[in-house]
């Protein structure tokens, strides 16, 4: 994990928002930079209607239904259009807004200060646990850095509040959605590969439970059956710790997001008994490359920049969805 040490006032700075519990499970963006207009469809059944999601569906089994429907067909145009014409406002609110969000975010962060605020992200959505359904992407990381795991977020989060009080001015947004998209711009200003981000995750009003995030002191087996709770992969394990690039950590540039972290891992410096090179890493990144699953993919990823990037842009959506509650549409 990547560290910082700083700190700033009282959380309460943070912690003094006001929130409404989420009344819906978790489920797909209201707000995305792509359409979610449905297209007119055509079907079998018994029935004609207008469903939740708004797609509207027209339905004929016999002759006679087929001539009622081709007659009032017409008259049914119109609010097809009507229907087209909300989505498309509904999807251009959503782009502005996310564009407003990514404007804001891209004042405040500098290479320097990317390692610290993609670490924010790490530490609000790892404490996703699937079989509780808790934790997640949901802010609560606001109550929570007083903890000795969050030491030195304070720094990131105070980054993001000039930029989150900007938005606030014209356009309500959580702190869930501010951190996961600062996330994104945290990789790319550094080059690494752009990262789309859906909008509409709802704030938790109190703290996650605690113990949920990956230890660094976990072995390989450890580390995987973690990340196997929170539903990711040993793919997915290998590519987010490519996130360990970035920082202090001795992995290349500490402000180049790239494939440097995979080939020095190979490396495994780490072992020399003289200068600084055993302090390389924490034993977490050491441990992934003992193991023979974890090492396919550190060897793919330290040979393909482009493939790591993919897996990586990929593994971060998935991420910061996790345990997401959403508005309602």
């Amino acid at each position: 994990m990547m560290s910082s040490s700083a700190s700033l006032s009282s959380p309460s700075t943070f912690s003094s928002s006001k929130f409404k519990l989420p009344s819906v499970s978790p489920r797909s963006s209201l707000l995305t930079v792509e359409s979610r207009a449905k297209p007119f469809t055509a079907c079998s059944s018994t029935s004609h209607n207008i469903s939740a999601s708004g797609e509207i569906r027209r339905c004929s089994l016999s002759r006679r239904r087929g001539l009622a429907f081709s007659a009032t067909l017409p008259f049914l145009l119109p609010l097809h259009g009507f229907v087209d014409s909300v989505g498309a406002k509904a999807v251009e609110s959503g782009q502005s807004e996310y564009l407003r969000i990514k404007e804001e975010i891209s004042k405040v962060i500098t290479k320097g200060k990317a390692a610290g605020v993609l670490r924010l992200v790490f530490h609000d959505a790892g404490t996703f646990e699937m079989d509780e359904n808790s934790g997640g992407m949901n802010g609560s990381i606001i109550y929570e850095l007083e903890r000795p795991e969050n030491t030195g977020l304070k720094k990131s989060l105070k980054v993001l509040e000039k930029a989150k009080k900007e938005v606030n001015a014209i356009q309500s947004v959580s702190w869930a959605d501010m951190i996961a998209v600062a996330g994104a711009e945290a990789v790319s200003v550094c080059g690494g590969p752009k990262i789309p981000v859906a909008l509409g995750r709802l704030d938790s009003v109190e703290p996650d439970p605690e113990g949920k995030l990956p230890q660094e002191s976990l072995d390989a087996s450890g580390l995987k059956q973690c990340f196997e709770r929170k539903g990711f992969s040993t793919q997915e394990l290998v590519a987010l710790s490519g996130a360990h690039t970035l920082g202090s950590k001795g992995f290349g540039s500490p402000v180049a997001f790239d494939n440097s972290y995979f080939k020095i891992l190979l490396e495994k410096p780490w072992k020399s008994s003289t200068g600084m090179s055993s302090m390389i890493g924490i034993p977490s990144d050491h441990a992934i490359v003992e193991d023979d699953e974890c090492l396919r993919w550190i060897t793919q990823y330290a040979d393909n920049q482009n493939m790591f990037f993919e897996d990586f842009k990929n593994a971060y959506i998935k991420l910061v969805n996790s345990g997401a509650r959403w508005k309602r549409m």
